[in-house]
């Protein structure tokens, strides 16, 4: 069985990713990744996230799903005339990725940066990074295998088919998720999204007692830990660093 390691909401933390990834003895020809959404905003190298898990997909034909953060940036970055798309990402740890784009101070980029500033850079990022945003638009909301299924936020319980449900959810949804039980798929249910503060009072992998689900975000961005996920023959393991960590 190939080892399969998961990790969401990386957000931009490129240090704490590395040092995961060598604390779980990641192997790219041996190990099947699957990150499954948030490599932008709040953290300090988004663009660095970005490029490597760009090179990830490429090399290692790593499995890489979309998260309401790398959305949040696409609609910003490639609107036109709707402001409240900007600061709704801004307003969300976007000002982060921008600093990291332009190699500026993040604190400086929110608090000095006038609109027309702000205009020109998004369309430098625009066309200085078109590959990045093409890759961050066109990723998939959701990956299943045999026994798992594995997205950023969670399926509507409400479905009978949770296939059909809207986008959005697949990337934003919380409660109707994580407080009922999933029974549209016998499948585990593997997302990020929500802190597993929220389940057990520790940021440290929640596996449901049900059975179901598993949230493995542990808020690195907000200054707790990165997890990983690991399912091998032995069922699962864990991994994790805590917030400046570089191992």
């Amino acid at each position: 069985m190939i080892r399969t390691l998961v990790v969401s909401d990386i957000h931009g933390c490129y240090k704490e990713f590395n040092a995961l990834l060598r604390k779980a003895d990641y192997v790219p020809d041996r190990d099947k990744l699957v990150l499954i959404g948030d490599y932008v905003d709040r953290g300090p190298n988004s663009r660095a996230i970005v490029e490597q898990v760009m090179s990830l997909h490429a090399e290692y034909r790593a499995i890489v799903l979309k998260g309401n953060h790398d959305k949040m940036a696409c609609d910003a970055l490639l609107s036109d005339d709707e402001d409240k798309l900007d600061l709704h990402w801004l307003n969300n740890g976007g000002f982060y990725t921008l600093a990291s784009y332009v190699g500026a101070d993040a604190d400086f980029v929110q608090q000095d940066l006038g609109w027309a500033e702000y205009i020109r850079i998004k369309h430098w990022i625009r066309q200085a990074y078109k590959q990045h945003l093409d890759f961050l638009g066109s990723l998939p909301l959701y990956h299943e295998t045999e026994d798992h299924l594995f997205v950023h936020a969670g399926i509507d319980p409400a479905l009978a088919d949770w296939r059909t449900q809207k986008d959005y959810d697949f990337i934003w949804i919380r409660e109707p998720f994580y407080k009922h039980p999933v029974t549209s798929t016998s499948k585990t249910v593997v997302f990020g999204h929500t802190s597993t503060f929220e389940f057990h009072d520790n940021p440290g992998i929640w596996f449901s007692p049900h059975g179901d689900k598993i949230g493995i975000d542990g808020g690195c961005a907000y200054g707790e830990q990165m997890n990983c996920l690991e399912i091998g023959e032995g069922g699962y393991k864990s991994y994790s660093v805590r917030l400046g960590e570089s191992g």
